[in-house]
């Protein structure tokens, strides 16, 4: 038995599919995101890895890295609608996101009428590295990408196939310039709150964050184990490492 399996859904409608940017380096990250999603959702939800490896292994990444790419999937996580078959709606979210918030109010805020929706960030990082000591960059629209709803049937998505993905430019892609302005939708900044950047304002829920963004390095970078919110997460942690010692004994006894 999985982690997963600790929270079962409702099999009565389809699940939402969210599939989250993997990075080798970044394996429990990975694992604390899922399980906050899992463990919050009142829908059904599929929560889908997006690995770099088997994506090469199937040939459907093939190129060359280069030293601007902070992650594994700074490019992968546009083949999002192509893993969806171009079907429906997904999200696709960095794995260094904790969330708070229910996947189904998330979903609330679908509408239908844009290709794309996200939170519109204005932000500027102020620090030269992040993470692990990898290069931090600036450009417009800068994590607009790190959290995004996609209509992954809209026209527009199709453009976004291996081929296109594998060639085109980061400025491109990141910038969402396959699809015209007024066809991204906007999403509230608590779904995409960058640590360091977004504020809580005191007396006011509609700030406080339904999916933290540790965007420049979390708590399990030795770095970064005393950042803003790095408690939450570490908390999460403890409670995913139980649940899943539980049900490791659970199968080895059974």
């Amino acid at each position: 038995m999985s982690v997963d399996s600790v929270i079962t859904n409702s099999d009565l409608e389809k699940p939402f599919r969210i599939f989250v940017g993997y990075d080798s380096r970044e394996d429990l990250a990975f694992e604390v995101c899922r399980y906050s999603i899992l463990k919050r959702s009142s829908i059904p939800v599929e929560v889908i890895p997006i690995k770099q490896s088997e994506l090469r292994q199937n040939k459907l990444f093939w190129r060359e890295r280069n030293k601007l790419e902070s992650t594994e999937f700074s490019f992968t996580r546009f083949l999002t609608p192509f893993l969806a078959n171009y079907e429906g709606w997904a999200v696709f979210v960095d794995c260094d996101f904790l969330y708070l918030g229910d996947m189904k109010d998330l979903r609330d805020l679908i509408d239908d009428k844009y290709a794309l929706m996200c939170v519109k960030h204005d932000y500027t990082p102020t620090e030269a590295t992040k993470m692990d000591g990898v290069v931090q960059t600036v450009y417009p629209r800068k994590n607009w990408s790190s959290m995004v709803l996609y209509n992954c049937g809209h026209r527009k998505n199709r453009i976004l196939t291996p081929e296109f993905v594998n060639t085109e430019s980061g400025a491109y892609l990141h910038r969402f310039q396959w699809v015209e302005d007024d066809e991204i939708g906007s999403v509230p900044f608590v779904w995409n709150f960058l640590v360091g950047h977004n504020r809580v304002v005191d007396g006011d829920p509609g700030t406080y964050p339904k999916a933290i963004h540790y965007t420049s390095g979390g708590p399990w970078f030795e770095a970064w184990r005393d950042c803003e919110f790095g408690d939450l997460w570490v908390k999460e942690l403890e409670e995913y490492q139980k649940v899943k010692e539980k049900f490791d004994r659970d199968d080895d006894d059974a």
